[in-house]
């Protein structure tokens, strides 16, 4: 054999060993996309429906909010009649109610110092503390 021919049997063997080297991590990264294809559409076939499930609530619970809204409305409605209704039940029966109570006090006073005996009467008509 001629010294040309070994050049081209080495340099064909060190080609061989060259392939062989690079197809190992070619064929390993094969395998890493193969997973991550098969992860991704795996993630994507459970994520489709969380997401409409994740809709769906979020469509109910604004539909209840809607309906909480108005039940809102309605308490505060509801709260500034009652407020209304206190006033004005203060206003009609709580100055006569008032005035009738301090006529009874006045009356009961009058009628209580007409009992004591005549030397025991208070001054002013007001009570004092203390005494009697």
């Amino acid at each position: 054999m001629s010294p040309g021919e070994i050049a081209g049997l080495v340099a064909a063997f060190a080609f061989v060993l060259l392939v062989g080297v690079v197809a190992v991590p070619l064929v390993k990264l094969g395998r890493l996309i193969d997973e991550a294809r098969g992860t991704v559409r795996g993630l994507t076939d459970e994520t489709v429906p969380l997401v409409r499930e994740v809709t769906t609530t979020v469509t109910t619970t604004n539909g209840n909010l809607v309906k909480l809204d108005g039940i809102t409305g309605n308490v505060q409605e509801m709260s500034g009649n009652v407020s209304a209704f206190t006033a004005l039940l203060v206003s009609t029966l709580g100055r006569p109610m008032l005035k009738a109570s301090s006529f009874s006090y006045g009356v009961r006073e009058a009628l209580s110092e007409r009992r004591r005996p005549t030397g025991t009467r208070r001054a002013q008509g007001r009570p004092t503390r203390g005494r009697g």
